[in-house]
């Protein structure tokens, strides 16, 4: 289903509609209180920018020199091309340790690899414990936000859910009880976990750090508890070096949920006698991110640190929510970035998934010119669809409106062909395919006279 078709359905969920718009309203609030305590917010964000192309300048290095760091501190690496790949290591990790269920904390790279439908697919229970993708996994829903998976649900409809997955017959709406629900739930699942699944934020080439940053805890539970840690880190995570954060950890932070810091900051290099997990793994996915690297305008979709500030921002996400996007990354970057890893043949609808206003670009901690890359993507499409009557329209234009002869005589066919069609100065209806310009909008006509025939006479 294209994102047009997708949108239409979601247009018609005003409950949908509320929720997110209420959402996103409180969240850009917050986030631009926060964003202008720093005077030099831009400066940083220069920073961040600069750093990040740095990496995928030269990312061959760095991920060479992450994996050396990660061995180094006795960490396993593992790579995986493709998203089967990064699963099948996963399973077979967890099978050698004899399990039949994990605890994972929230990881976009998982949902983009569908690594809970493949555990699954092999008898390995996965636990959701973030508490929005617990709602989505009792719920059998899908995220619709990056970094609010559960945004388009309210306290109400979680107060139901719970009560019918979890058996809770006395529940309130109050978000401190709903939050507690989910505690109970999950605490024994922590405290009896052997294998833990997480994510990273970030990756720390010279040290082989990964870092994850996050609002409620789970994650740390997900990584210190269990005997063993699989961490799944797409490619592009890398950051050079450990002071690196200074940027990042006030970009983040501030973009993201709109905080100064994020409440749970782990950092984990390894493994460690008698502190944390005996064993890590880390597996390294591609899926498709050298092939937008190839990308030179394309590429800097993977400068994104996954703060979801652009979908907060956006208009068309505002309204439309995430599951329009059929993408595991929804809103502004998940229309740049989901049809350069899966092709626009299968995305080519998304690029178009948007105005165009730049309130993307403008809320972007990276600065990751959006509307740049879906301008570069859209041109893509066109030239993959072969001859395209708009593309042809707008050459012929083109062409007329680069010559002052050209111009001067369409005006003068204009004029002479435009009397059935404009009545009382105005022109609201065009025939055949152009009837979609006229269609929410009046069309004036060519004037009597040109101001180049008026400057002439005189």
């Amino acid at each position: 289903m294209t994102f047009q078709e997708s949108a239409h359905i979601a247009l018609q969920d005003t409950q949908l509609r509320h929720n997110i718009g209420n959402a996103t309203r409180a969240i850009r609030a917050k986030r631009n209180h926060v964003v202008a305590e720093l005077p030099d917010w831009q400066e940083l964000r220069e920073a961040g920018r600069a750093l990040k192309e740095r990496v995928l300048r030269h990312l061959d290095h760095y991920l060479v020199q992450f994996e050396q760091a990660v061995q180094g501190n006795g960490g396993h690496v593992h790579w995986a091309r493709d998203a089967a790949e990064a699963n099948r290591v996963v399973v077979e990790l967890v099978r050698a340790t004899g399990v039949d269920e994990v605890v994972k904390s929230k990881s976009l790279t998982t949902e983009e690899t569908r690594l809970n439908e493949a555990l699954e697919e092999n008898g390995i229970r996965p636990r959701e414990t973030d508490l929005a993708q617990l709602i989505i996994q009792l719920g059998r829903d899908k995220p619709s936000h990056v970094l609010v998976p559960a945004i388009h649900k309210n306290r109400a409809e979680i107060r139901e859910l719970f009560k019918r997955e979890l058996g809770i017959e006395d529940l309130s709406d109050d978000p401190a009880e709903l939050a507690e629900a989910a505690r109970r739930h999950l605490r024994d699942r922590f405290l009896h976990a052997r294998v833990g699944i997480s994510g990273g934020n970030f990756g720390v080439a010279e040290t082989g750090t990964i870092a994850l940053f996050e609002s409620e805890g789970n994650g740390r539970m997900c990584t210190t508890l269990p005997d063993t840690l699989i961490t799944v880190l797409g490619i592009e995570k890398l950051i050079p070096t450990w002071q690196d954060f200074e940027v990042y950890l006030q970009l983040l932070p501030r973009s993201s949920t709109a905080e100064r810091m994020n409440p749970y900051n782990s950092f984990w290099t390894g493994v460690h006698e008698g502190d944390g997990p005996r064993e890590f793994h880390l597996v390294l996915v591609d899926n498709g991110r050298t092939n937008v690297l190839a990308d030179e305008i394309g590429r800097q979709a993977l400068n994104c640190i996954r703060c979801s500030a652009c979908m907060n921002f956006c208009p068309v996400y505002e309204r439309t929510g995430g599951h329009a996007y059929n993408s595991v990354y929804p809103g502004p970057i998940g229309a740049i970035l989901t049809p350069q890893l899966e092709g626009l043949d299968r995305a080519g609808s998304l690029p178009y998934a948007s105005s165009l206003c730049g309130a993307c670009y403008d809320a972007c901690p990276v600065k990751i010119d959006i509307p740049q890359v879906l301008v570069h993507l859209r041109r893509e499409v066109v030239k993959s669809e072969g001859l395209d009557p708009e593309h042809a329209a707008m050459r012929a234009m083109a062409n007329v409106f680069s010559s002052r002869r050209r111009y001067e005589l369409a005006q003068r066919l204009a004029r002479a062909g435009q009397w059935p069609l404009a009545r009382h100065g105005v022109i609201q209806h065009l025939p055949g395919a152009l009837s979609g310009w006229t269609a929410t909008r009046d069309m004036l006509p060519v004037p009597k006279q040109s101001f180049r025939d008026w400057w002439r006479q005189r």
